[in-house]
């Protein structure tokens, strides 16, 4: 039986510089949906690119004294060697001055204009020339552009106009009867309360006032403006013609099953796009997914800052797949996401070194050390193999419902879970302790053996968010991939096969120090290319006066006794969003152990939503539950406070488990 195609694309990316991390993660976690579909049976169509042209290119094209087309080739080819670097399996990586491109954007121009939806007029109003956007006197905030917040110009143009308001109740009509349409439910609110339903303005198509761009056939003067040429890539990549000699990728691919976008560009790709494939009589795309940003955790990412984390930078240090790991693992499905060095040496030693490495060395080692490196079912269960063995059966289903919902952090958790479960059994079953007595040297081979099985469905799955790891894996343990449609039968590891006799490590611990160093040089290299002055060493800085000490007020003493009362712990914030009913409170969603408690502090002046998420804290557990801003508190945040007020979170200052007591 034919496979069923299944076709995703991400938003193509603009060759205006290097691509940051945060725009590497939508790559990523394109591939991940992508290498899923396929191990689920489907045939899948993955393509990715660059957006080449406009006025921003040519600006810095005149900047580097280079032709436009060569600064694009130099940076196309810049973002796609991070593309392979990341290990993405895309089948093209199209680009918008591809000569089948523009013939195909020139053709939908002229039919667009031919059947009236495309009509000349002029254009004033303000421009922001970062965005390549058009914005009305109302839209624009105290003269900065309203998307992006930088400054906007003055424009004033003859320009060729789409009649977006033509097929405005034909979109809200199909968002409202696909309510997968737009993803996630909050975006697709947005779309329709903010731009839809108050009624849509037409959209500037052409300009003139520069030349990089697709020439208007009947119309020399005007080149393509940026969205009618960027965003019929989706289609033109298959191979689309507007005369309706199509290629047959097209016939099989489209409608594309998955546009992953930034949340950022979600008009022009629910409003624009869908309007633009109307008028032009195609499909619609099935389903438009805006993914939150993943945030440099100082502060917004600057090279003149030196700040800017870039993925080649992290996988000098880390690897590509801790790398992949953290940007796929770290990102909430709905709320923006939260990158530090810090974090990353944090998720680097628990997660990948402790929890999955060390699971992989130990029960390779075991098995070499008690049987010669022979994994042997010699049947003999118990009852503490039943949990093993029903969550390795149930974690393929869950990680597929995951997916399924393109809930892809999630779905990483779960096979996590499973490896914590198998380090688990290691500790119930004391494989150590078995090898001492002879007569339990079969139960030790079962054991070992679970543990063999478990692991090869826990890598298997892995494949599509971490594929070299997951090979590694499963070379070390002498097997395979195993297909997701042969995971439902537990056992299937074969008896009697050898596991390599000296087991790779796969993430080495690392020191936080030293990765803090090396973080240290790639700044002072980023501000020396951006031409910024270091600061003078605190050395040769003059003194500064002598800071008033603080007078720390005494208060009753309390007994031992008192103090034992207090139960603290570690806790690490999975999600946090501001109180909307109060100017200082923050809504936290904190895991301890086995528990998540929605704790409210107030701290929306010193910390950020996004700031919050992923620190561990030190909490206060049995206070009762308190009633604030209408929300329910179920503990409390330590904090240090300075005479000036300024608020710091308590953390601890070496990577411990959420659930860690506090003594």
């Amino acid at each position: 039986m034919a496979k069923k195609p299944y076709y995703i694309t991400t938003a193509i990316a603009y060759t205006s510089g290097k691509p940051h991390i945060g725009n590497t993660y939508e790559i990523v976690l394109a591939d991940a949906i992508a290498r899923f579909k396929r191990a689920q049976g489907y045939d899948v169509r993955f393509q990715t690119g660059t957006d080449e042209h406009g006025q921003k290119i040519e600006q810095k094209a005149t900047e580097a004294g280079v032709t436009p087309k060569a600064f694009v080739d130099s940076v196309a080819g810049e973002i796609k060697r991070i593309w392979d670097l990341m290990n993405t399996s895309y089948d093209k990586f199209i680009r918008t001055t591809d000569d089948y491109h523009e013939k195909q954007v020139q053709k939908l121009f002229k039919k667009l204009y031919d059947q009236g939806d495309i009509y000349k007029g002029s254009y004033e109003g303000w421009y922001c020339v970062p965005d390549e956007s058009f914005w009305t006197e109302s839209q624009v905030v105290d003269g900065k552009c309203p998307d992006c917040g930088r400054p906007v110009v003055r424009a004033s143009e003859e320009a060729y106009f789409f009649k977006m308001s033509k097929y405005a109740d034909r979109l809200i009509d199909h968002i409202e009867t696909h309510p997968e349409f737009i993803q996630p439910v909050a975006r697709k609110n947005e779309m329709m309360n903010n731009f839809l339903k108050p009624g849509l303005q037409d959209l500037c198509v052409s300009r003139t006032s520069f030349k990089w761009g697709v020439p208007v056939s009947f119309d020399d003067k005007h080149v393509v403006y940026v969205w009618i040429d960027a965003l019929s890539n989706y289609i033109t990549g298959l191979g689309w013609d507007c005369d309706g000699n199509s290629d047959e990728l097209y016939k099989k691919y489209w409608p594309a099953d998955l546009h992953l976008i930034g949340k950022d560009i979600l008009r022009f790709h629910t409003i624009y796009w869908p309007i633009m494939l109307m008028a032009a009589g195609e499909p619609l795309p099935k389903q438009v997914f805006g993914h939150p940003w993943l945030l440099q955790g100082d502060g917004k990412m600057s090279k003149s800052r030196g700040n800017v984390l870039y993925a080649d930078d992290l996988v000098s240090v880390f690897g590509v797949d801790a790398v992949r790991y953290f940007v796929l693992h770290e990102m909430p499905f709905e709320n923006d996401g939260v990158i530090t060095w810090e974090l990353m040496v944090e998720r680097m030693n628990s997660d990948l070194a402790n929890v999955l490495g060390n699971l992989v060395n130990r029960t390779i080692s075991m098995t070499n050390k008690y049987f010669g490196g022979v994994v042997t079912n010699t049947g003999v269960r118990e009852d503490v193999d039943d949990e093993l063995i029903e969550l390795t059966l149930a974690t393929p289903k869950k990680v597929a419902e995951k997916m399924d919902k393109l809930r892809v952090a999630d779905a990483m958790t779960e096979i996590f879970t499973l490896f914590k479960r198998c380090n688990k059994y290691i500790d119930e079953t004391m494989p150590w302790a078995l090898a001492k007595d002879e007569a339990k040297k079969d139960r030790l081979a079962t054991v070992l053996y679970n543990l063999t099985e478990s692991i090869t469905v826990g890598a298997s799955l892995l494949e599509a968010f971490m594929p070299e790891t997951a090979e590694k894996i499963v070379a070390q343990l002498n097997t395979e991939i195993r297909p997701l449609e042969a995971m439902e039968t537990y056992g299937q590891y074969p008896s009697g096969n050898k596991v390599t006799e000296k087991p790779e490590i796969l993430f080495a611990r690392l020191d936080l120090a030293e990765v803090q160093a090396k973080a240290a040089e790639i700044q002072a290299a980023q501000r020396a290319a951006a031409g910024i002055v270091e600061e003078p060493a605190a050395e040769e800085k003059a003194e500064e006066p002598a800071k008033e000490e603080i007078h720390v007020e005494a208060k009753e003493t309390i007994t031992y006794d008192d103090f034992a009362k207090c139960q603290f712990a570690v806790g690490e914030i999975i999600s946090c969003e501001a109180v909307k009913k109060s100017k200082k409170l923050l809504c936290s969603q904190v895991k301890i152990g086995d528990q998540v408690r929605q704790i409210l502090s107030g701290i929306k002046g010193t910390y950020s939503p996004e700031e919050m998420v992923g620190k561990k804290v030190m909490v206060l557990l049995n206070l009762p539950p308190r009633q604030m801003a209408g929300l329910t508190s179920e503990g409390t945040l330590l904090c240090a406070e300075d005479s000036a007020g300024n608020l710091a979170l308590l953390t601890p200052e070496k990577d411990v488990e959420s659930g860690s007591e506090i003594c």
